[in-house]
């Protein structure tokens, strides 16, 4: 009987260690913006020049927590967080989720927003995003630089969640979920047509209706979860080369290498590479 019982005990030990090992790796990138937060309404409560400053980035790093533990809810085995706003230094590094990696600090290299994003990963996740420039009612709407007036690659008007999808479907990796304000969560489904979606306020322009940050955080939380229990239902947005992008401007910046203007303010810049289509709007936008 005692034998029984040891090589019963070595048996469940042996099948445990062969689960433990042969557990597959779920990556989840999850790439941050301020705008979209819950409550934010105005540009200097995105700005380390605000008074209210310190406030958003506690809920910046709340939201970005709710989202980790909705990963970590459905068996993420890494999550790496790229902090995206301005000088990429705002998620409080210390009261972030232990089990998550911080990437922080402004790059020259084009992924910007999705700065560490590769084949490994297995989904993408939008926080604190925003609508694109020329979105009326959008909460601080804009493409990147109050300069940008739209930019469209192969005819599609892009917000900067469009072009960060297309960054990571350039690796077969899906952008699942988004939470910002009514608009971009309507401008992403649009887009990529299944997107699960956490509205954390309806925009009016230079207004907002707004839900309480703990409501908002739940349902990031839950909505993570949700989109991260069946990937097959989402898809890698992907563009068919060669990319042309449009880019239209308030003030011109300096003429891109191999990028024509086409009229006042406009730009047009064709590449088979869609890092070089961010390079260039990286330095003319």
């Amino acid at each position: 009987m005692r034998k029984f019982f040891i090589f019963f005990i070595f048996i469940v030990i042996s099948f445990t260690l062969m689960c433990a090992t042969s557990q597959k790796d779920f990556k989840v990138f999850i790439s941050v913006d301020m705008e979209g937060l819950a409550g934010v309404v105005s540009g200097v409560e995105c700005s380390s020049r605000g008074p209210d400053y310190d406030y958003f980035r506690k809920i910046m790093t709340e939201e970005t927590n709710a989202a980790i533990e909705g990963a970590l809810e459905s068996g993420a085995t890494e999550i790496v967080v790229r902090d995206g706003h301005g000088a990429k230094t705002n998620i409080i590094h210390g009261l972030l989720h232990k089990k998550a990696k911080l990437l922080r600090g402004v790059t020259s290299r084009p992924e910007n927003m999705m700065l560490g994003i590769d084949e490994t990963f297995d989904a993408v996740l939008f926080i604190g995003y925003h609508a694109k420039a020329g979105t009326e009612e959008g909460v601080l709407a804009h493409t990147s630089s109050g300069n940008v007036i739209d930019l469209s690659v192969n005819g599609v008007s892009l917000p900067e969640g469009g072009y960060n999808a297309l960054i990571a479907g350039l690796y077969d990796v899906p952008a699942v979920f988004v939470a910002g304000d009514n608009w971009i969560c309507t401008q992403l489904q649009n887009l990529l047509g299944e997107i699960l979606t956490c509205e954390t306020k309806i925009g009016m322009g230079s207004a907002e209706l707004g839900l309480h940050p703990d409501v908002v955080c739940e349902r990031i939380r839950k909505g993570v979860a949700d989109a991260l229990s069946d990937l097959s239902r989402f898809k890698p947005y992907k563009l068919t080369p060669p990319y042309t992008m449009t880019l239209k401007v308030k003030k011109e910046r300096e003429l891109y290498p191999g990028a024509n203007k086409t009229g006042e303010g406009e730009f047009v810049f064709t590449s088979s590479d869609f890092l070089k289509i961010m390079d260039a709007f990286n330095k003319m936008k």
